[in-house]
């Protein structure tokens, strides 16, 4: 099943597939490591979900709701 990581629940993970947005928006998440085939655990999400603090290539980082929005992952199942 694929959907956007603004929609994952804590300890979901999953492999992207696609990145989507404008090209500058685009370039940052690549240079972050969101790449297709990197996978991502969404570690914690803030109250009212905005941040969110996912791990990637072994390390953490924290994303908007907006940025979420733009990745789209393959989701695991446990």
């Amino acid at each position: 099943m694929v959907k956007t990581l603004d929609k994952f629940v804590i300890g979901e993970s999953g492999v992207v597939v696609g990145v989507t947005g404008e090209r500058k928006i685009k370039r940052r998440l690549y240079d972050m490591g969101i790449t297709n085939g990197a996978e991502i655990y969404l570690r914690k999400k803030a109250p009212l979900g905005d941040p969110i603090e996912v791990t990637v290539r072994s390390y953490e980082l924290s994303l908007r709701k907006s940025e979420a929005q733009l990745v789209s992952l393959e989701v695991h199942h446990a």
